[in-house]
């Protein structure tokens, strides 16, 4: 089977997602188009040179719907002969992006791909899509659904996590981020947003707060506590699915959480052909790509399961890998993670992450990727895996290794 290829990888500095925030006037298709201009250029690639972009995006409503893959497309520099396919997983959908891409390339269904994602949540509200399994009866009852952050707060009381674990986390990613962006480590993929122009909109991660510490993070109110115990009473749902749980521990707040931002990240996937073709070297293989579906109540336990899987699939064991980054969506997913494989924090989102920088749902999967290949690069390492949960009860990974 041919290789797949990582020739590049680029995003944007990820803004506030707010209405004061950088980003906000900026359209998801401009911000789009923005990166697919980034990685022609960067590349030196002609407007025809890819098969096709695969876009992430999660709530694909209003400015975010109608195929916004294709619509980036015909903004940007690249040649209206590039179709475009938008594509949702929720969380994962910049990595399903990339993975897809990959799996393409490898079947030899075309020799390159730009594959990545973008979400404007200051723009797009996060569940302004509606969604059936929250609130169709007939699938929310069958599935026990309790919103994401209950989930969370699942996985703390079912794995033992306190709210000092939780909060500790997050003020090591808050620290990790800050001092990866004062050593000038995500440089070899930041693109600046412009705007109309010409002139730098944003060319850093807008949403970090360096400066968090315990005690900050210890006057926040649990964000899911009253939703769980008062009205609608998703905790009372939750233990008619877990009914050894005798109560459910809140734990999780807005800083021990990932922030909602604004954001994209692109990744040039190809086969060898395609990097002689344009003089291009290779910066890493897609050595496996997995997915899998996972308890839709606690819903986002998947990375754990997925990296099982990906490892088995691919004759892999966790100590063959030098580096993991695992989506913070919430703390309490990373930190069942590296419970679960014995990991060591060293090496779990050496950079920070979504609770310190944001995560902008349909670019994140791309994001972590980059990032990953980014610090592999910086640290003279061979391996690396990247995973996300993914809402629903579902999981992603990526096993890259640089060439």
């Amino acid at each position: 089977m041919t290789e797949a290829y990582i020739y590049d990888a680029a995003r944007t500095p990820r803004g506030k997602g707010r209405k004061d925030g950088a980003l906000h006037e900026v359209t998801s298709v401009a911000l789009s188009a923005r990166l697919l201009n980034a990685v022609k250029e960067r590349n030196g690639l002609e407007g025809h040179a890819v098969e096709d972009v695969i876009w992430g995006n999660v709530t694909q409503v209003m400015e975010q719907g109608g195929c916004l893959a294709r619509s980036a497309v015909l903004l940007s520099d690249l040649d209206e002969s590039i179709p475009g396919l938008a594509i949702n997983r929720f969380c994962a959908s910049g990595m399903e992006a990339v993975n897809l891409a990959a799996n393409q390339v490898k079947g030899g269904a075309g020799s390159a791909y730009i594959a990545g994602g973008v979400e404007m949540m200051g723009r797009v509200a996060m569940g302004s899509d509606g969604a059936a399994i929250a609130v169709d009866p007939s699938l929310a009852m069958k599935t026990y659904f309790v919103p994401q952050g209950i989930s969370a707060d699942i996985i703390a009381t079912e794995y033992g996590f306190s709210r000092e674990d939780a909060d500790a986390l997050a003020v090591e990613s808050q620290r990790r981020a800050a001092e990866a962006w004062a050593d000038n480590r995500f440089a070899k993929s930041i693109v600046p947003v412009l705007d109309q122009n010409g002139v730098t909109i944003l060319d850093h991660d807008e949403y970090m707060r360096p400066g968090t510490s315990m005690e900050d993070l210890g006057k926040l109110k649990a964000s899911f506590k009253e939703m769980g115990e008062v009205m609608p009473g998703f905790d009372k749902v939750a233990m008619l699915k877990y009914p050894h749980l005798s109560a459910i521990n809140h734990i999780h707040h807005a800083g021990n959480s990932s922030g909602i931002v604004d954001g994209a990240a692109a990744v040039l996937i190809g086969n060898k052909e395609f990097g002689e073709a344009h003089g291009l070297k290779p910066r890493a293989r897609i050595r496996a790509t997995a997915k899998i579906g996972t308890d839709p109540t606690i819903m986002l336990t998947g990375p754990v399961p997925v990296t099982e899987k990906i490892l088995a699939d691919s004759g892999m064991k966790i100590g063959d890998i030098d580096l993991f980054e695992v989506n913070e969506a919430f703390a309490s997913v990373v930190l069942r993670f590296m419970q679960a494989f014995d990991v060591d924090s060293s090496k779990v989102n050496v950079n920070g992450g979504s609770i310190a920088m944001g995560h902008p749902l349909g670019a994140t999967g791309a994001i972590i990727i980059g990032t990953l290949l980014d610090e592999l690069e910086r640290r003279d390492l061979s391996t690396g895996l990247a995973t996300l949960c993914i809402a629903s009860g579902m999981g992603a990974a990526t096993i890259i290794e640089r060439v």
